[in-house]
């Protein structure tokens, strides 16, 4: 009997000395991931600072480059025109007709650039500006960019079709911007068209709100549509339709800004249909 207590005795100090031993080395490891995450959380904190103060030394160099392009260059390309314009009004009976074109040349090179040096300014701006939701009225704000379209081309009769009602949850002074590049695109590409038909709408799509703006204008190849939201990609040569090939783009950043994404469908002579969505406080995301 007493050498079986002796065993038991024998077997529990074992038992014992087993199960201080595993609370030790647990005890060791969790102190060693606690060190090991405080450490992490460190160097990540570090690290966000270092990001942080990167990126805004690139938002101070940006603002620079912005203030230099609307400042700096604006002034050369002013003199460029200026002076051209004096010639061709001044000294026309000293210029023969070859001067003229080409001098007629100069003056749309540099109003063509001016027009690229404003589209990149809005798209810096509208990479950088604060996002301010609030409730839009769609309907309301279609309405404003069509009315200045039709003024500004008084001669054309094209039929614009906008539902009331529509609303979103968005920054209203940049989905004006996506409102003006998307319609006037349509006002642009329907040129030529007997009877030109712009559409602002709105629908669902697996459950989720969209808009589009629909055309029956030239249209694209749809195997190009990856070239769409890319700055200075055009699908159309600039002697058919002008532009600089940045609005697309800027269209692109905004809806991206919202949390949206935004995508086309078109055929060569068919018309486009622009589609996007803007989540009501969602997260960005890139657009798939």
């Amino acid at each position: 009997m007493a050498v079986l207590k002796a065993r038991i005795r024998a077997l529990l100090r074992r038992k014992f000395f087993q199960e201080e031993n595993r609370r030790i080395r647990e005890q060791l490891l969790r102190t060693e991931l606690e060190a090991t995450e405080a450490r992490a959380a460190r160097e990540l904190a570090e690290t966000r600072a270092v990001l942080v103060e990167e990126l805004e030394r690139k938002n101070k160099e940006l603002e620079a480059f912005s203030y230099s392009i609307s400042h700096d260059l604006r002034a050369p390309l002013r003199s460029i025109n200026g002076f051209s314009k004096i010639l061709l009004e001044e000294y026309a009976g000293k210029v023969d007709v070859t001067g003229q074109a080409y001098l007629h040349r100069v003056c749309e090179a540099a109003k063509r650039m001016g027009e690229l040096i404003d589209d990149l300014l809005e798209l810096s701006r509208v990479g950088r500006a604060e996002l301010r939701r609030g409730h839009v009225d769609l309907s309301a704000l279609a309405g404003k960019v069509t009315a200045e379209l039709q003024r500004a081309t008084p001669d054309r009769p094209v039929r614009v079709l906008v539902p009331g009602g529509m609303v979103a949850d968005a920054d209203r002074s940049l989905v004006q911007v996506v409102l003006e590049n998307l319609l006037g695109n349509a006002w642009k590409f329907t040129t030529g068209v007997p009877e030109p038909v712009i559409e602002f709408g709105a629908l669902k799509r697996d459950g989720v709100v969209t808009y589009f703006v629909r055309d029956n204008g030239a249209g694209f190849d749809m195997t190009c549509a990856g070239k769409l939201f890319t700055p200075f990609q055009r699908l159309h040569s600039e002697a058919q339709f002008p532009g600089t090939g940045i609005g697309l783009a800027t269209v692109h950043r905004i809806v991206e800004r919202h949390g949206g994404r935004v995508w086309a469908e078109a055929a060569v002579k068919g018309g486009a249909t622009f589609f996007w969505t803007l989540p009501p406080g969602g997260p960005p995301h890139r657009p798939r």
